[in-house]
């Protein structure tokens, strides 16, 4: 069978492109030998995200009735469950339309535009790869104990651990620490780093991890793990931490360490396609080395995101088809829906600093703002960064940080001065006109 396009994985680097490419009148065959939708909506973002919305309900009773309730996990766990098979039933249906073939299976480049899948060649003179990305999982001795789970396996359970320690405090890390200390679990997060969310602002991570202390999550920071073993039924997780040397009893451990991408098996060293560091090598267009032969989202190790992974799909299109966009891979906003809430786009103080450029910083305290007052939420920050009268960073703490950041995102898109920014018209009273001062 022969088609415009070949998309090796349905993940949503995968389904979007192949519907954004149906739109523009090119046929596209997408292969995949799991359940379509990929990481994101089977196991992250999307049971995450409504394993938030559970927490965020609990933490509201929590506030107006001046006691914690009882929470039913098993309930939580099945509204979970309910949500993606929704979603991904609406991706299949996606996939359904005319111009696309789904087809089931394991595919492997053979050259010249072919793909064999199960046996069955596909044909194209166009072939992306987006088969996304799975958790790394450290050297660390016991790391394989039953009871140590990556999120997906986290994301699974029906019973709510009592005690969870988690490695790492990124965003998945941190994500999970917010829902499951909601939820009732006793949370200790170990990190090697000196603070969490290490891409993040520092004025930002830093007060996430203190509002996360305060609600009783304990962090373990500049630690490093060195086993983890069974004592009876519970997991002891040994650390050094400054020299000196400390254990977390937990009756479960989450490992999230970051993501390594999904480049092996596909026959690209046959092909020659350039990997480094596990990656598939691109350029601006997502083309690799070698002719005809594309990588999106998680796999080229870009930008580990969901939307990243879409955009960088329409440009893949884009360049197939000749046509121009204004798409700015450049700046890519992103959010940890943790509570608080953290989200940024462009650079932060540090890289400016390190870059030497001049640049100016505006605070914006939640607390000035009548509608976080009103919410309960006037602990949040909202910072921007200024260079030549141009805003080229936002990062924000609190309620509704993603959608603040959303923003800037779409000015910093268009260019826009710090001096227009004055000039738009925000809705009152909303958390966004922080934004304005």
């Amino acid at each position: 069978m022969k088609t415009d396009i070949i998309i090796i994985g349905a993940g949503p680097g995968g389904y979007h492109t192949a519907a954004y490419a149906a739109r523009h009148g090119l046929s596209v065959t997408i292969v995949e030998k799991g359940d379509v939708g990929g990481t994101c909506l089977n196991c992250g973002c999307i049971p995450t995200k409504a394993m938030c919305h559970d927490a965020e309900a609990v933490e509201a009773a929590a506030r107006v009735c001046g006691a914690r309730p009882s929470v039913d996990f098993a309930k939580i766990a099945e509204r979970k469950r309910g949500v993606v098979e929704q979603l991904r039933h609406d991706v299949e249906t996606l996939m359904a339309q005319p111009g696309i073939n789904l087809v089931r299976g394991e595919a492997v480049l053979k050259g010249g535009g072919r793909v064999l899948v199960g046996g069955e060649e596909y044909t194209a003179d166009n072939i992306i790869v987006a088969t996304g990305s799975r958790p790394k999982m450290p050297p660390i001795k016991g790391i394989d104990l039953p009871g140590v789970m990556t999120s997906t396996e986290l994301l699974d359970v029906e019973t709510l651990p009592k005690r969870l320690c988690i490695v790492g405090a990124g965003v998945i890390g941190l994500e999970f620490a917010s829902v499951f200390s909601s939820f009732g679990s006793e949370v200790t997060v170990v990190e090697f780093m000196k603070e969490c969310l290490p891409p993040y602002d520092q004025d930002i991570s830093r007060r996430v991890r203190k509002a996360m202390e305060k609600r009783g999550v304990n962090f373990v920071m500049q630690a490093s793990v060195s086993e983890i073993s069974q004592d009876g039924g519970a997991l002891l997780v040994s650390y050094d931490c400054k020299r000196k040397s400390g254990q977390v009893v937990a009756d479960a451990v989450l490992v999230a360490t970051g993501r390594a991408a999904n480049a092996e098996g596909l026959g690209l060293e046959a092909l020659g396609v350039a990997v480094e560091r596990g990656c598939i090598v691109v350029d601006d267009n997502m083309q690799t080395n070698v002719g005809g032969i594309y990588a999106v989202g998680d796999v080229n190790g870009r930008c580990m995101l969901a939307h990243a992974a879409i955009m960088q799909g329409m440009r893949c299109v884009n360049h197939i088809l000749g046509r121009a966009d204004d798409i700015r891979l450049d700046i890519m906003p992103s959010a940890v829906f943790s509570n608080p809430e953290a989200a940024a786009v462009g650079l932060t103080e540090a890289q400016c600093k390190e870059a030497g450029f001049e640049y100016t910083v505006r605070k914006t305290p939640y607390r000035a703002n009548g509608r976080a007052v009103a919410d309960e939420a006037d602990g949040g920050l909202l910072k921007l960064i200024v260079r030549d009268g141009q805003l080229v960073g936002c990062h924000a703490c609190g309620l509704h940080a993603a959608d603040i950041v959303q923003e800037a995102n779409a000015l910093m898109s268009l260019g826009c001065t710090v001096d227009r920014l004055h000039d738009i018209t925000h809705i009152h009273p909303t958390i966004a006109e922080l934004l304005v001062g």
